[in-house]
């Protein structure tokens, strides 16, 4: 466990999946997507599909933190402009996205901590 008196700034961003691509979605973000991130340094807290789905809509998510608001435009700024992320997963993850939605906000570390996926 970090400082709980550290703060951190933490992305939730939701994706609306086309309908029945969940399973394909999950399969790039975990092979793909998730281990490109953290080979740039990008810190993944969480992700998966959301555990109720309103009205059968298709709903997926991906927690990540950062040491501050500059770090997180920094690294998002690299890793999507990145030929691995370009040339690789975006294509084929974009095609299974009907919209996303991100928000941000500072957190204590302890809240970071409590939202990592049991192990």
């Amino acid at each position: 466990m970090g400082n709980h008196r550290a703060r951190i700034v933490l992305e939730i961003r939701t994706y609306r999946l086309k309908a029945g691509t969940s399973d394909a979605f999950h399969q790039l973000v975990v092979e793909q997507s998730v281990p490109l991130l953290r080979r740039f340094g990008i810190e993944v807290v969480r992700f998966g599909s959301s555990e109720q789905n309103e009205m059968g809509v298709e709903e997926y998510i991906l927690i990540r933190a950062f040491r501050s608001h500059a770090e997180r435009t920094e690294q998002e700024d690299r890793f999507y402009g990145s030929d691995e992320w370009v040339g690789g997963p975006r294509e084929a993850i974009l095609a299974l996205v009907e919209s996303y939605q991100t928000v941000v906000l500072t957190v204590s570390a302890h809240a970071v901590d409590s939202l990592r996926a049991p192990s």
